[in-house]
């Protein structure tokens, strides 16, 4: 059994607290079935995007960059993407040091 996208969304955000890394809902999805994207924002006017996928091989769940560079071009791709997908959850991450917990044990989602 798959968890919801907003479980995940709100253990995610419970998970990056514990951590003191600050991190924000910028667009709402699908509470059952939306995918998630994350947008690791270091805060120097750089900036990456990962999405969930799925390896047809291993049958793991892992997170790939989407996007990475310029934060006017992450958010950019990440604009597009909201338009093909209206059920797209989009949450900000704000670290300098550029963690997002995304590879930490129960967030492969």
């Amino acid at each position: 059994m798959r968890l919801t996208a907003q479980f995940w969304v709100q253990a995610y955000l419970a998970r990056l607290r514990l951590e003191g890394i600050p991190a924000f809902v910028v667009a709402h999805g699908d509470d059952t079935g939306g995918a998630v994207l994350v947008k690791l924002n270091t805060l120097d006017g750089q900036a990456q995007a990962f999405q969930r996928s799925f390896d047809l091989m291993s049958g793991e769940r892992r997170w790939l960059p989407l996007a990475e560079g310029d934060e006017a071009e992450v958010d950019a791709v990440l604009a597009r993407q909201r338009r093909t997908d209206p059920d797209l959850w989009v949450i900000e991450v704000e670290d300098r040091a550029g963690r997002h917990m995304l590879d930490a044990p129960g967030m492969e989602g």
